[in-house]
C-alpha cells in the first residue's frame, strides 16, 4: 500500500525522499507528544524543507498527547497497567498506585517486532501476535513495512481477548478503549479516506486489542514485571509513529516505520549490558555502562541507513534493556533514543521540536520581558533542566555533546525561527585558572547571567540534632534514611548539627509522614510547605563578582523572604528557596535586576577577577 493507491495522493515518483548520496548530512528531528498530536501538517512541511535543502532526515516521536502530557497516551498506559492489578471492586479507580512484579518477564518468548509472545496461559482464549509488517498492495511499499521484511505476509486479523462477564467496560478496558478511540479519531482527522487510512485504522485496532489481551493476562496472574511495564508503555510510541508515518506518506513524503523493539539483542551482554548490571551504580542501583549506549548508537545508525531513501519514523521506545528501560532511563527515553540515533548517523545536528521558540531568559508566560537565548552551554541547560525548565535531560545531552553534535531547540509552529542551540563554547573557560586577559574586555551583556527559573511544589525539611557528641554520624544517618525512602533532594544546606533540605512535594501524603517519622529518630524535624526554588543560572557568573549580592538585594527590596540559600559546585547556579506565593513576583524582580538592567557599579566594581 502507498499513497499512490489513493487517487488524490502523490505517485511514488513524486514523493519526497532522502538522498542516496552518503555524503549528504543527516539531521535527527525529535517531536514531542503534543507536536505529534496537533502539528502533523507543520511536521510534514519541516521534513520537506530539509529534504529540499539536501539534508537527510530521520524522525523520532514520543507518544501522542492531544493537549497536555497529563492527558497523554503514556499516562493512560501507566493508568491501565495499574488498573489491571487493582482489586475487582476498585479496578476502575483512577488513583495512583505502585506496580508490583518480579524481575522475570511475563512472556519469555518475543515474536516479530512486537512484545507479545505466542505462549499464553490456557485461561486466555487467544492473543494476537503484534506484527508490524503490513501488506504491500501497490508498487510503493507501505510505510508500516520495514525494508527488511517487505516480502512477508500480512498478519492475521486480531482476535480480541477479554473477560466473559458484564464488566468489560470497567477498569483497564475503559482506558484501552479511550486510547483506541483517540488514535482512531486522529487517523481519521489526519488522513484522507482511502486504503492508506484503512490500513492505519487496522494497525491501531490490532495494537490496542493486543494491549488489551496483554493487560488481561497480567490481571489473571496479578503481576506486571518491569520488563512488561516497559512493553506496555512502548505501545504509545508505536501508535504515534504509525500515525506520523502514514500522515507523511499521505502528504507526499516517502516514510518508513522503524520499530526498535528488538534492537537490543544478546550481543549487548558483552558491551555494558547484563555485565554492567552486576556492579552497583549510584545509590546501590545497577546501571548500564557507556559501552552499552555506544554499541546501541552504532546499531541504530545501521538500522536507519537500511531505510534507504525512505524517511525513517522511529519509535522513541527501543525495547527491553537490562534492568528495565523505565528504571534505567525513565520517561525521557525518547530524547535519549533521538540522541543515540544522531550519534549513530553522525548527524550534523539533533533537533528537539517543541511548542516554544527555544530557551528563554525566563518563562515567557510569567515574565513578559523574557527574551530568547540563541546559544547556551550544556552545563547551563542541565542546571535549567534540574531547576524547573523543560530543556533536555543532562544524560541525553551528554551522549550527543560528547560526539560533538550540537542540539537545537526549535518551535514546530515557527520553523523559520533560529531557536536555541546547545553547544560547548570552548572560548569561555571552565575554570578561573585558564581565564585569559582578553576576558577583561567582556561587555556588560556577556557578564550577565543566562536565565532565571522557578521550580514550584517544594517542601523544606529542617533537621536539628542536639547530640553534638554524635555529630560525626549525623549526616550519614540522614542520607541513609533518604536513600531507603528513595527521596531526591534538590538543594541542601548543612552545618555540624543542622541540615535543611529542599525537595519536590510528595504525591502521597503518607510518604512525607513516614519520612518525617524516620528523621525524627535522628533529630528535631520541622517542615515548610508550599515553597519554591528560584535559580539564577549563567556560565559567566563564576567570573563576575556581585551576582549573588544583586540577586538577594533585589529580593529583599521586593519583600521576598528567603528560606535557604545554595550555590552549586559548578559555580554557574545560585539558588534559594522562597514561598510559593512569591514565585512569580520574585521571577520578574530577578529578571529585571539581573538579566535586563545593566549592572550597577557596586555590582561589578572590580569587573572580572583573574587568578595569578
Amino acid at each position: 500500500m502507498s499513497s499512490g493507491s489513493t487517487p488524490t495522493s502523490a505517485t511514488p515518483e513524486e514523493l519526497y525522499r532522502n538522498s542516496p548520496d552518503q555524503s549528504v548530512p543527516w539531521v535527527v528531528q525529535k517531536y514531542g507528544g503534543t507536536s505529534v498530536g496537533k502539528s502533523l501538517d507543520s511536521i510534514t512541511k519541516i521534513v520537506e524543507s530539509y529534504i529540499s535543502n539536501k539534508t537527510n532526515v530521520a524522525i523520532v516521536c514520543s507518544a501522542r498527547s492531544s493537549h497536555t502530557k497529563a492527558l497523554g497516551t503514556t499516562n493512560l498506559l501507566l493508568q491501565a497497567s495499574r488498573e489491571a492489578l487493582a482489586p475487582p471492586s476498585s479496578s476502575s479507580s483512577k488513583e495512583n498506585g505502585s506496580v508490583s512484579g518480579s524481575a522475570t518477564p511475563f512472556f519469555p518468548k518475543r515474536v516479530g517486532s512486537g512484545f507479545f509472545g505466542k505462549d499464553m496461559s490456557s485461561s486466555i482464549s487467544s492473543l494476537t501476535q503484534l506484527d508490524l509488517n503490513g501488506n504491500t498492495r501497490s508498487s510503493s511499499p507501505s510505510p508500516f513495512t520495514s525494508s527488511s521484511n517487505r516480502s512477508k505476509s500480512p498478519p492475521k486479523s486480531p482476535t480480541t481477548p477479554g473477560p466473559q462477564d458484564e464488566e468489560v467496560e470497567e477498569g483497564f478496558h475503559k482506558t484501552v478503549d479511550l486510547i483506541k478511540k483517540g488514535h482512531l479519531e486522529a487517523a481519521r482527522n489526519t488522513l484522507r479516506a482511502g486504503p492508506l487510512r484503512e490500513e492505519l485504522e487496522e494497525e491501531i485496532e490490532r495494537d490496542c486489542e493486543s494491549l488489551r489481551g496483554f493487560l488481561y493476562a497480567a490481571q489473571i496472574i496479578d503481576e506486571i514485571s518491569p520488563r512488561s511495564q516497559d512493553s506496555i508503555v512502548g505501545t504509545g510510541e508505536r501508535l504515534a509513529c504509525k500515525i506520523v508515518a502514514a500522515a507523511l506518506r499521505d502528504r507526499g513524503v516517502d516514510s518508513e516505520l522503524v520499530v526498535l523493539d528488538n534492537i537490543v539483542d544478546s550481543s549487548f551482554a558483552a558491551v555494558g549490558g547484563d555485565a554492567a548490571l552486576t556492579a552497583a551504580g549510584d545509590q546501590g542501583v545497577a546501571q548500564l555502562g557507556q559501552e552499552f549506549y555506544d554499541h546501541l548508537a552504532v546499531k541504530l545508525g545501521e538500522r536507519l541507513r537500511d531505510c534507504g531513501q525512505r524517511v525513517p519514523v522511529v519509535t522513541g521506545y527501543f525495547g527491553p534493556v537490562p534492568g528495565s528501560l523505565l528504571a534505567q532511563i525513565g520517561r525521557g527515553y525518547t530524547d535519549l533514543c533521538a540522541a543515540l540515533c544522531a550519534v549513530g548517523l553522525k548527524a550534523s545536528e539533533l533537533q528537539v521540536w517543541k511548542e516554544v521558540d527555544g530557551i528563554f531568559t525566563a518563562d515567557p508566560r510569567k515574565v513578559k520581558s523574557a527574551r530568547l537565548v540563541p546559544i547556551i552551554t550544556p552545563d547551563e541547560a542541565a542546571e535549567l533542566t534540574y531547576y524547573g525548565s523543560e530543556v533536555i535531560h543532562p544524560f541525553t545531552m551528554e551522549q550527543v555533546i560528547r560526539a560533538r553534535i550540537p542540539i537545537r531547540i526549535k518551535n514546530v509552529e515557527n520553523p523559520s525561527g533560529g531557536g536555541t542551540i546547545i553547544y560547548p563554547d570552548e572560548a569561555f573557560p571552565r575554570s578561573l585558572q585558564t581565564v585569559k586577559p582578553q576576558l577583561e574586555e567582556l561587555t556588560v551583556e556577556e557578564r550577565m547571567p543566562t536565565a532565571v527559573t522557578i521550580k514550584d511544589s517544594i517542601i523544606v525539611l529542617n533537621i536539628h540534632s542536639n547530640r553534638k557528641t554524635l555529630s560525626h554520624g549525623f549526616l550519614a544517618r540522614i542520607f541513609g534514611t533518604l536513600d531507603r525512602a528513595g527521596v531526591v533532594v534538590d538543594l541542601i544546606s548543612t552545618s555540624e548539627v543542622h541540615v535543611s533540605m529542599a525537595m519536590q512535594s510528595f504525591t502521597h501524603r503518607h510518604r512525607l509522614t513516614r519520612l518525617t517519622a524516620d528523621l525524627e529518630k535522628i533529630g528535631d524535624v520541622s517542615v515548610s510547605k508550599e515553597m519554591a526554588i528560584l535559580s539564577l543560572v549563567g556560565r559567566n557568573m563564576r567570573n563576575a563578582i556581585g551576582s549573588a549580592g544583586a540577586m538577594f538585594t533585589a529580593l529583599a527590596r521586593a519583600g521576598v523572604n528567603i528560606e535557604m540559600i545554595s550555590q552549586g559546585a559548578s559555580e554557574i547556579n545560585i539558588s534559594c528557596v522562597i514561598e510559593e506565593k512569591d514565585a512569580i513576583k520574585a521571577l520578574n524582580v530577578i529578571h529585571e535586576s539581573c538579566l535586563t538592567q545593566p549592572p550597577s557599579p557596586a555590582r561589578f566594581s572590580e569587573g572580572l577577577q583573574l587568578k595569578a
